[in-house]
């Protein structure tokens, strides 16, 4: 695909090594030179300087037969702006934009103003509200690592680390049908020691493996249970940031949990205050052992760093894990921080770029994608796709997966046929309709792996 990307920041900047990789032709659009030359220097991309809004530079760009336009800049007007000029001159087909205010995505507003009529973006992401949900299911599921959704929620695949006292823990992986007769679940990867293990039933899982594991939602606490001792759900939680996510997230799970927020800035605490019901808000820094203290930091159950700086967060969680907190949860916008703190001190890193690409993806991607999830920074994904066609046009429709031939590395892990989750053994067979979830552990095989789903010519 021939892609314009306006914005060089961390999400465009991630974006882009994400497509072109893929051999997708890209081209990104900044005001910043220097942050375009050193783009330029590692990644096989055109970069064009200039405000991305402006119909002379978006033809530099190549706009005039290009296939989609992904708006990311930090002004949402420019992003909203970029896409009417793409429309209106170019007719671009595919137009999606970061919009950050929540006044732009009220849903009283929003379906009147973004359409073709009006203001023709076709896909509205939200980073701030896309990393909230993220935190908020690692929340809901104590212990987990990573807990993404499928086909509306009813499958979930939870990436949790096995530890020694897990029943499962030095078994061979078939006998989870043993521990679990009635419960039907499918372990999808494997990853001991940063290498990435492709299960079979011999495979034995030992203490510190990082394991995802796919199942219904209703099942997801029973499976944990056999790789590691189930944690208490978390009662009480203390959160360091209080700008947009922290603030979303407050208002997301205040009336369930007991929340604590600490905000440095004054004028932002008070608009805290005014804002939240039942959440405490703390005027303070978030590095402040006597405040942490006072607030009895050792009976927190999770402690969740979500300023705007790396340093800070990583400080804050590495004083609060030390003072006695249960769990921390970090935001690290930096890769390389990111893959130094993760499973030491720190319990789970946050990559807001991670989570932002996993909803851009499934509009980039061919055949019928319906998502697409990051995993483990990037070196892994997990898709959803839609199957369509019959026997004669499709590589799957009407074959067991034994019969498939996958890409190595490549797990069909389970499918939803008509809302009923149906975890995937050698005999399942697939049909026209199903949704499938995808495993792969190599990204480079992603092609592959959407030819796999792809229709021929005389299904249409």
């Amino acid at each position: 695909m021939k892609i314009v990307i306006v914005g060089a920041g961390q999400v465009g900047a991630t974006l882009a090594e994400n497509l072109a990789r893929e051999n997708n032709d890209i081209t990104i659009v900044d005001i910043d030179a220097n942050v375009l030359r050193a783009l330029q220097d590692r990644l096989d991309v055109r970069t064009v300087v200039g405000t991305g809004c402006y119909p002379d530079v978006l033809v530099n760009a190549g706009i005039e037969d290009a296939d989609m336009i992904v708006a990311v800049t930090r002004s949402d007007e420019i992003n909203i702006v970029a896409c009417q000029v793409a429309y209106s001159l170019f007719h671009t087909p595919t137009k999606i934009a970061r919009v950050r205010s929540r006044n732009y995505s009220n849903p009283e507003y929003k379906n009147k103003l973004f359409n073709d009529k009006h203001m023709p973006v076709d896909v509205m992401i939200t980073p701030e509200q896309v990393v909230t949900n993220y935190i908020q299911k690692l929340i809901e599921q104590p212990g987990a690592l990573q807990v993404l959704d499928f086909a509306d929620g009813v499958i979930q695949l939870v990436g949790l680390r096995a530890v020694e006292d897990g029943p499962l823990v030095g078994q061979r992986l078939r006998a989870l049908k043993e521990h679990m007769p009635d419960i039907d679940a499918r372990v999808a990867a494997i990853y001991r020691k940063d290498g990435a293990i492709f299960p079979t039933g011999d495979t034995i899982i030992e203490d510190g493996d990082e394991v995802f594991f796919i199942a219904a939602k209703k099942n997801i606490r029973k499976v944990m249970s056999e790789l590691r001792r189930l944690e208490k759900p978390y009662r009480q939680l203390v959160i360091a940031g209080g700008g947009n996510i922290g603030f979303r997230l407050s208002k997301a799970l205040e009336n369930d949990y007991n929340i604590k927020i600490i905000e440095f800035s004054d004028t932002r605490a008070e608009l805290l205050s005014e804002q939240l019901n039942k959440t405490v808000v703390l005027r303070g820094s978030a590095t402040d052992q006597e405040l942490l203290l006072d607030e009895n930091i050792d009976k927190t159950d999770v402690f969740i760093a979500l300023t705007n700086d790396d340093e800070t967060n990583i400080m804050a969680s590495l004083l609060a894990k030390r003072l006695g907190a249960r769990k921390v949860m970090t935001l690290i916008s930096n890769p390389v921080y990111a893959d130094l703190m993760q499973g030491g001190e720190i319990d789970i890193a946050i990559s807001p770029q991670q989570s932002t690409i996993s909803s851009l993806l499934a509009h980039v991607r061919k055949g019928d994608t319906e998502s697409v999830h990051s995993l483990r920074r990037g070196a892994a994904e997990a898709l959803e796709f839609v199957v369509h066609g019959d026997e004669k046009n499709s590589k799957v429709v009407g074959r067991a997966i034994e019969d498939i031939k996958s890409p190595p590395g490549a797990t069909l892990a389970a499918l939803v046929r008509d809302g009923e989750v149906i975890i995937a053994h050698h005999d399942t067979v697939i049909q026209n309709g199903d949704h499938v979830i995808v495993f792969l552990v190599d990204k480079e095989k992603t092609k592959a792996v959407e030819k796999l789903f792809s229709v021929g010519f005389s299904f249409f």
